[in-house]
């Protein structure tokens, strides 16, 4: 989870490991959720809200946008091609 003003090269960071330790470690390489926000103040106070669930609250929310959990690093790619 995070914050970026580019998230096709920060989700590249993450699929090559460079990302830092925690995602090193945890080798964590999907997309699974993102949300474009065109005001910074809003994105980091939903990024706080969020860190603060616990992790089924968290779940929950992944489940009720991507079910399947797929990778959506390709369709951020497509849709910036456009």
């Amino acid at each position: 989870m995070g914050i970026s003003n580019n998230v096709q090269r920060r989700s590249a960071e993450h699929w090559i490991g460079r990302a830092g330790s925690f995602t090193t470690k945890y080798k964590v390489d999907r997309l699974v959720l993102f949300r474009n926000f065109s005001d910074i103040v809003k994105a980091i106070a939903r990024e706080k809200q969020i860190k603060s669930w616990r992790r089924e609250k968290k779940v929950a929310l992944i489940n009720s946008m991507n079910p399947a959990w797929q990778d959506l690093r390709k369709e951020l790619m497509v849709s910036t091609l456009m």
